[in-house]
């Protein structure tokens, strides 16, 4: 069986989805912090070792024999230590070593095991590299000094590197007074983003509760103006549904009362003639031709009132969504010729001439639909065409099947009175009756038909079957016709 879902909750949602991008940025922010932390403790301290790098080859420069092209090994190394190591002073924090080659690679003066670089640099360019020294890293100025020499390697070299304490003890101030000050604005953000998130959102609550003071029989639409924008939509939609069961409701209210006034009369009549049958009894006075008549209205009264309550069964199954939901193919004429022979008994008693004319037997006229609501729609429309036509008229039920497969035609004609212009909308409605007939009915039938109708998106139309030709007395009779489309499946109608 599937699993239920659990409810969700918007407040939660939206607070992780600003969280989250927040929570995610703080440690990107962390490591380019440290990179640029890295970068701007570099820069002065680059800048130092730059300018003492080009300070010793001026004086490895000016301390060569020759015109300051050659540094002479021998004594000059002594020259060089001794001025290098007047300038150059090691701290606390950092030691520095220094190297100084000739113009032939050969080693002067500094440290000798320094790295000599072998990547092929513009002589007179100060250049820097990361190293690790004697298992330490340091940071390396060195410049290749002009020379006379073809050889491109045989060129005069001054390095001077330094140990990293004091750059990163530097790099490490910035980065706590940067991320130090996030651990305590990350909480407040966190903070500020629940109480805006819990201010933005309160015009929900607030509505939630306008709705929930409400009475249930009150079914007025909601302000849409004391909503947020955003919710608007959704107030609307909500004002719909309310709109819609306002009018559903009540739509029950007066089928209910036409329903139990319906009822109230075949009831009220069993109760007299089961009264007087009784009196009659007490005293003595029924005669068994008086009571035969007693027993006969009561019968035809129990008949009605079955009858009435057979409609309103049929009303609320054709009303029932769910039912017509249930769609398969239908062969209409084979109902239309059922519901016929069901009725011809019927149309005997009155001398009506029923027919049918449609497709025979074995020629199917398919359509998607719910067959028991089928059946009640053609019932009904036979019903009521035989209750209004005359003794010696005709009624006729024809079924025309659309050569182009696009629609199934439903016909009942017959020769009575007809059906006013001014009528024809109100005859649809529950309980409505024409005036001027003394037709005995519930007034549900064509009601019961219309709706079977709506849900399988057709519609029941009226006209009249003999159009007058000035011929005085003629009735007009009445055609009721039903278009069903038959292209794919389908749906109920919405409300």
């Amino acid at each position: 069986m599937p699993t239920r879902r659990e409810q969700r909750s918007l407040f939660g949602e939206i607070l992780d989805l600003m969280l989250a991008p927040l929570l995610l940025l703080w440690p990107m922010s962390v490591a380019l912090t440290w990179v640029v932390a890295q970068n701007i403790a570099n820069r002065p301290y680059d800048r130092e070792l730059g300018v003492m790098t080009m300070t010793l080859a001026r004086q490895a420069i000016s301390r060569s024999p020759a015109a300051g092209t050659e540094l002479a090994p021998g004594g000059i190394r002594g020259e060089l230590e001794g001025a290098a190591a007047a300038m150059l002073r090691s701290d606390d924090d950092d030691r520095v070593y220094f190297q100084v080659l000739g113009r032939r690679g050969e080693f002067l003066a500094g440290e000798a095991d320094l790295r000599v670089p072998t990547e092929p640099v513009p002589a007179g360019e100060l250049h820097f590299r990361d190293e690790v020294f004697r298992d330490e890293p340091i940071r390396v100025a060195y410049m290749w000094l002009p020379s006379d020499s073809i050889d491109p390697q045989a060129r005069p070299l001054v390095q001077l590197g330094e140990t990293l304490g004091k750059r990163t003890k530097l790099a490490d101030e910035i980065i706590k007074g940067v991320i130090l000050p996030q651990f305590a604005i990350l909480p407040l953000a966190v903070l500020l983003v629940w109480l805006a998130l819990e201010r933005g959102i309160r015009p929900l609550a607030e509505l939630q509760q306008r709705i929930r003071r409400r009475e249930s029989t009150d079914l007025s639409p909601i302000r849409e103006r004391d909503v947020p924008e955003e919710v608007a939509p959704l107030v609307s939609a909500i004002n719909d549904l309310l709109q819609r069961l306002d009018r559903s409701i009540g739509a029950q209210r007066h089928f209910l009362a036409d329903a139990a006034h319906q009822l109230k009369t075949p009831l009220a009549g069993l109760r007299t003639q089961a009264e007087l049958a009784e009196r009659q009894l007490d005293s003595g006075t029924g005669d068994p031709a008086s009571m035969k008549h007693t027993l006969r209205q009561i019968a035809l009264g129990s008949q009605r009132a079955a009858h009435t309550v057979n409609q309103l069964l049929a009303m609320a199954r054709a009303e029932d969504r769910e039912q017509a939901l249930r769609f398969e193919p239908v062969d209409l004429a084979d109902v239309t010729r059922e519901a016929v022979k069901d009725f011809v008994p019927r149309a005997m008693d009155k001398r009506i001439d029923l027919g049918y004319e449609g497709p025979a037997a074995g020629t199917p006229a398919l359509l998607q639909g719910q067959p028991v609501l089928l059946r009640e729609l053609v019932r009904n429309l036979v019903d009521n065409a035989l209750k209004y036509t005359p003794r010696g008229g005709a009624v006729t039920a024809r079924v025309m099947p659309d050569p182009f497969g696009q629609v199934i035609v439903l016909q009942v004609e017959d020769t009575g009175p007809g059906v006013p212009a001014v009528e024809r909308e109100m005859i649809f409605r529950p309980f409505y009756r024409a005036l001027g007939t003394d037709v005995d009915g519930t007034g549900l039938g064509l009601a019961i038909a219309q709706e079977i109708a709506r849900h399988h998106q057709a519609k029941v139309s009226v006209a009249d079957a003999h159009p007058r030709t000035g011929h005085a007395g003629t009735a007009p009779g009445a055609l009721f016709t039903v278009r069903f489309p038959i292209r794919g499946e389908p749906q109920p109608a919405p409300d």
